[in-house]
């Protein structure tokens, strides 16, 4: 049995779920480890062309099982519209084919609601949430103030367990923002229209997963943003609030003793980011206008226009390094192919020194990026299915990568469609 991990190496956007829906044919299962709602993984197969926040990237392919696993911040009313939106395109999506572990807390109502007032409360100095309710849910995760997904099949245990956590997070929202207290009322209806609906996919996937270990079923694991927004090792505080790095998937997955074989790192051809905090190599005016308009760098979950800049290697080394990458894909490379020189950041200066390493969150403020041009290639490559085909240039900037980042460029992306892809 071999098991993989799809993870971002920089900001997220990278492209992780075009990976996992095409990667997904060789592994049985796919888990989603961590995260929530809060972004978006973008995948166009024959099926469509479908946006997904919280079901893992995996769901289109026939015959494979996918989880959410018990690192997942799981919001039972998001969840359950895409279940209908992917369905509404003809998605299968049943028990059979998606499974809740029933250990995964639950986002309840009132995290959308705080993560708001908070950066309502922040101003300038907000973090750049998506209000997805993220930040508040891993805190009360960790505080012991959420419920868990197996609690429906105890409905007189679950209820006064809401009950208890009402009544703590009203002092909150009514003390420290002013805001209005949920209801008991409201609780009630919420646990009917929403949280009642997920029942029918919760079930023990530690279990399941045991059995699946046991019989040598493989594991593709599904990370959700990138290395610079994970909690302890990216940007802090401009970081989301879980684990995206893949040595937490076994954790997250339910599956702790489980070895990860294979690190498949996300690399965008170009960076960019969504969201608040440094970004040493954004690009700025015309050139950016124009780089963003090729690429349609919008968030798939907020629809902000992503901030966008070269390709940063001294954030990429960091990120292949931190995630462990066996292997990089390249994704987006055909956006470039419109520029006569193409930039990349090679290394960063601070106060006055050259430096290949990526340095302490607060001395990114003052980071400055060295820049090299790279001769472009000025021809449409999205039809190009070998790597020898590709033109000269094109091939020079993806050895260049590769050989600053020091790991191996298998997958070089040059269209959106599950099939627009080179394996070298």
């Amino acid at each position: 049995m071999e098991n993989c991990a799809v993870v971002g190496i920089n900001w997220g956007d990278e492209g992780k779920g075009r990976m996992v829906d095409l990667l997904t044919e060789q592994y049985d299962i796919v888990i989603r480890y961590q995260g929530g709602g809060n972004a978006g993984h973008t995948v166009v197969n024959e099926k469509g062309s479908f946006a997904l926040h919280l079901l893992p990237s995996g769901i289109f392919r026939d015959g494979k099982v996918n989880i959410l696993g018990n690192g997942v911040a799981l919001d039972p009313e998001n969840l359950m519209a895409e279940i209908e939106q992917v369905r509404s395109q003809g998605v299968e999506v049943t028990p059979d084919n998606l499974k809740i572990c029933d250990r995964a807390s639950i986002l309840l109502p009132w995290h959308r609601e705080q993560d708001e007032l908070e950066e309502l409360r922040l101003k300038d100095r907000k973090y750049g949430s998506t209000k997805q309710g993220i930040a508040p849910f891993y805190s009360d995760k960790y505080q012991k103030k959420t419920v868990l997904a197996g609690e429906v099949f105890y409905p007189e245990n679950l209820r006064q367990h809401l009950l208890d956590i009402l009544e703590w997070k009203d002092l909150t929202l009514e003390k420290v923002y002013g805001a209005e207290p949920f209801t008991e009322e409201m609780l009630e209806r919420w646990v009917e229209e929403s949280l009642m609906r997920i029942k029918p996919f919760v079930t023990d996937t530690v279990g399941y997963l045991e059995k699946a270990h046991d019989e040598g079923k493989s594991i593709l694991f599904e990370a959700q943003l990138g290395a610079l927004r994970d909690i302890d090792f990216g940007i802090y505080p401009y970081t989301t609030s879980s684990n995206t790095l893949a040595a937490y998937a076994p954790v997250g997955s339910g599956m702790p003793y489980a070895k990860v074989d294979r690190v498949v790192g996300v690399v965008k051809a170009y960076s960019t980011c969504v969201g608040e905090g440094p970004f040493v190599c954004e690009m700025e005016g015309p050139e950016a206008d124009r780089l963003r308009k090729e690429g349609a760098e919008y968030g798939a979950k907020t629809g902000r226009p992503r901030r966008v800049g070269p390709v940063d290697l001294v954030a990429t080394r960091y990120g292949t390094r931190l995630q462990g990458a066996t292997e990089i894909a390249l994704t987006k490379l055909d956006v470039l192919s419109y520029m006569d020189m193409i930039p990349v950041c090679t290394e960063y200066l601070i106060d006055g020194r050259v430096t290949e390493e990526f340095p302490f969150p607060d001395a990114l403020e003052n980071a400055e990026p060295v820049i090299t041009y790279l001769e472009g290639w000025k021809e449409d490559i999205s039809e190009v299915r070998r790597f020898e085909d590709l033109p000269g240039a094109a091939r020079r900037y993806v050895e260049y990568i590769e050989e600053k980042i020091e790991c191996r460029i298998s997958y070089v992306s040059v269209g959106p469609e599950r099939e627009s892809i080179i394996i070298r």
